[in-house]
């Protein structure tokens, strides 16, 4: 008779348990979907983070690639530019013996004639020329051997010594043109406009006049002026335009 009520109280604390195992279900079920999520979101982060990364790894390879080209074609620019420079130098010293050659010889003294007395017997007229055109042009070469060796700052020295103790000399206006290309050569732009400026005011009907001015447009050129640059190379066209000097400024400026 005592054992009727135990069936009921079976029964009472199923019901009771059952929602709690159902919410227990239902929490699991959350907690799942809540880290599904979490782990979609975290996927989805680190795609967008690998993405971002391989496009700046193409980016730098590809700024990489830009710089080497870069460095390629100024390399290939300083090349061409010392090759330039280096064709140059050898025009003029090719100019500069033709000019050599064409230049007159001093004139013989009269056989009996004694210096500095004319053939009257009068006191002459001091000579313009050197006493001694033999040594004077040993030193010209001297200096000029200098600058083909590429001691350009031993070959300014000579030049300049040349043009100071020869200042009347028919080499002097290619001395001092000389003095210029040594200190382009040593890249003082600056003495060598002054020691070019030099040639075409004091000798401006020399025949190295024109090619000073083309000097001149160089180092302006190098300077980064390229406004004075043209306006030099078109002074050499409108001053000398016969020149070789002339022809090549026609060049740069494009003109035919």
């Amino acid at each position: 008779m005592l054992r009727r009520p135990v069936l009921p109280a079976v029964l009472l604390c199923s019901l009771l348990a059952a929602p709690a195992a159902q919410a227990g279900l239902f929490d699991d079920s959350e907690a799942r979907q809540q880290i599904a999520d979490l782990k979609a979101q975290s996927e989805q982060r680190f795609d967008t983070q690998a993405k971002a990364q391989m496009e700046l790894a193409t980016q730098i390879m590809g700024l990489r690639e830009e710089i080497s080209r870069l460095r390629g074609q100024n390399e290939a620019l300083i090349y061409e530019n010392e090759q330039m420079k280096k064709r140059q130098q050898d025009l003029y010293l090719d100019l500069d013996s033709r000019l050599r050659n064409l230049e007159p010889s001093p004139p013989a003294a009269a056989p009996g004639s004694t210096p500095g007395t004319s053939e009257a017997g009068h006191e002459a007229a001091p000579a313009a020329r050197p006493a001694d055109p033999a040594g004077e042009s040993k030193a010209y070469e001297a200096a000029l051997n200098l600058f083909k060796a590429a001691k350009y700052k031993e070959a300014a020295q000579a030049f300049e010594a040349f043009v100071s103790a020869h200042p009347d000399s028919d080499l002097a206006p290619s001395a001092q043109f000389w003095l210029g290309n040594a200190w382009y050569a040593q890249k003082d732009c600056k003495k060598a406009i002054d020691a070019q400026l030099l040639v075409t005011t004091r000798w401006p009907d020399s025949a190295r006049a024109p090619d000073a001015m083309l000097a001149i447009a160089n180092c302006q050129r190098d300077w980064g002026n390229t406004q004075a640059a043209r306006r030099t190379l078109s002074n050499v066209i409108a001053k000398y335009p016969d020149s070789q000097a002339a022809s090549q400024a026609r060049q740069r400026l494009g003109q035919k």
